[in-house]
């Protein structure tokens, strides 16, 4: 019965109708007008969310099944249509995208003083694309709402951002957009061979219609632009910038769930289009991956810079996603779900106490932030908890998906998995230090002094995350349950081509 209702293309409207309605309706010389303007933001961000829980009441657990498909034609010639519908491998990032741009309106409220009406305009019109890539089960669809993400993001950096905010939303545009490029060169061989741009269909007729050589340059193609979204090493490098540039809000969208759209991408599309070319290149993937979780980390350690650090970080903890993903085993393709959602809420949370700190003394130099507990204990204690997430303590978000990653590419190959073991003490030893700088020891900077306690809002936002982050740690299930019954099937079909490779040889 709620099948028939189109609740992924309510998910996709909701967020741009509400935009359309604030840039229309709600007028810049209108008495309290910053109030209204986020009271405003607030319900329809809201109604999202509460679309999305209504979604995930009536998901089907226990089908592997697309669920929830709408499909419109567009050009019939080649089977180009509007197609979405949802499984374990997209429902999670649906409910982290209307969980975290409520959160941001609400932590924005503390920190945004020019052109409200604008940033509230875009942080909806990213959600409805975000979500709308997430939920696309066609190749121009998904290409379109991929694309379509670097317009708003691009906005925001650039106009609420730091000092250098133009030269980090440029590099940042040119990187994802010479990516693109490559993805739509192989978006227009595959639909003119295959005469169809939808994703079911291309899984079951693409892999026989291509020889394995131009697999492998269809996959590189598709790989470069997955690499920089991730970001990979070393097209890594845009992150960094955009982080320490972007406004608090455009940082948490942007590690919570924008970076999530390159892994995700090479999961829905590039695995099961592309298996062979996948298999050959699993060595090469696995190299980049582990150097990422080393470099980053030991980059990491000698940063100045709250927001870099964890930008940095970020770049650490995807690459166990890249790992996980090129073990081409249930475990791994489990793991790099579960880390990435614990990465969008824990990341998210970090990146907000670095906009809080920054709001309150104006700097995110580390060397200016000692002795936090102190005077801020709540805000202290939330911030170790996350802290510990990211670190993988057991108990928490992070250990899961890191501990499915590693027992993944241990069976896969074990010198790897001790390179990225390695990693996880890296990890532990810059998050940690972080610590004791800016949390731990006696005050310094004077004005650490005058800070009071963060307000009921703040902690309200990051208690909600510090419990989820605890939540699915604890209980696990509640999440790997669902993406199982997906990343099955990825697993099931490089079983079946690992072994026609082994009876070839």
């Amino acid at each position: 019965m709620f099948n028939s209702f189109p609740i992924l293309t309510s998910l996709i409207l909701v967020p741009l109708f509400g935009a359309f309605f604030i840039f229309v309706f709600i007028k810049n010389d209108q008495k309290s007008i910053d109030q209204n303007l986020f009271v405003m933001g607030l319900w329809i961000s809201g109604i999202a969310f509460l679309l999305s829980l209504l979604m995930l009441f009536n998901y089907n657990f226990n089908s592997s099944e697309l669920q929830f498909v709408e499909k419109y034609s567009w050009i019939s010639q080649y089977d180009i249509s509007y197609k979405v519908g949802i499984d374990g491998l997209s429902i999670f990032f649906i409910l982290l995208t209307t969980l975290l741009t409520p959160l941001c309106i609400i932590i924005s409220k503390y920190s945004v003083k020019q052109r409200l009406k604008e940033y509230i305009i875009l942080f909806l019109i990213l959600e409805s694309f975000i979500i709308g890539a997430f939920v696309a089960l066609d190749l121009i669809i998904f290409y379109l709402f991929f694309e379509l993400t670097l317009i708003p993001m691009f906005l925001i950096i650039g106009i609420w951002g730091g000092e250098n905010r133009v030269y980090a939303t440029f590099k940042f545009f040119l990187y994802t957009l010479a990516g693109s490029i490559f993805f739509l060169i192989a978006i227009i061989y595959i639909i003119n061979v295959a005469k169809t741009a939808d994703i079911v269909t291309l899984n079951n007729v693409l892999p026989g219609l291509i020889d394995s050589s131009t697999q492998k340059y269809l996959w590189v193609a598709l790989f470069f632009a997955f690499a920089i979204k991730i970001p990979m090493w070393p097209v890594h490098t845009w992150l960094p910038d955009a982080h320490v540039q972007a406004p608090t809000a455009g940082s948490v969208i942007l590690a919570g769930v924008l970076i999530k759209l390159g892994a995700y991408a090479m999961m829905r599309f590039m695995l099961p289009l592309l298996p062979e070319a996948s298999i050959y290149f699993q060595d090469f993937v696995l190299i980049l991956g582990v150097v990422a979780i080393i470099y980053t980390s030991i980059v990491a350690l000698v940063q100045d810079d709250m927001k870099k650090l964890i930008a940095y970080s970020s770049v650490a903890h995807m690459g166990y996603v890249v790992i996980g993903i090129f073990s081409f085993n249930e475990y791994g393709f489990n793991g790099a779900i579960f880390q990435m959602i614990s990465h969008g809420l824990i990341s998210a949370a970090l990146f907000m106490h670095v906009g809080i700190i920054y709001d309150l003394i104006q700097s995110k130099k580390i060397k200016d932030i000692n002795g936090l507990a102190s005077v801020m204990p709540k805000f202290s204690i939330l911030f170790i908890i996350f802290v510990l997430g990211s670190v993988a303590l057991p108990g928490t978000s992070g250990f899961v998906g890191e501990f499915l990653v590693l027992l993944a590419i241990y069976q896969v190959n074990e010198l790897m998995a001790i390179a990225a073991c390695f990693g996880v003490v890296l990890g532990a030893a810059y998050m940690l230090w972080l610590v004791k700088k800016t949390i731990m020891g006696n005050v310094i900077n004077p004005k650490i002094n005058s800070l009071a306690e963060i307000n009921q809002a703040q902690i309200f936002v990051l208690s909600l995350l510090a419990f989820l982050t605890i939540l699915i740690g604890i209980y696990p299930s509640l999440v790997l349950d669902v993406v199982s019954v997906s990343s099955k099937e990825i697993s099931d079909i490089y079983q079946i081509y690992n072994m026609k490779l082994c009876c070839q040889i």
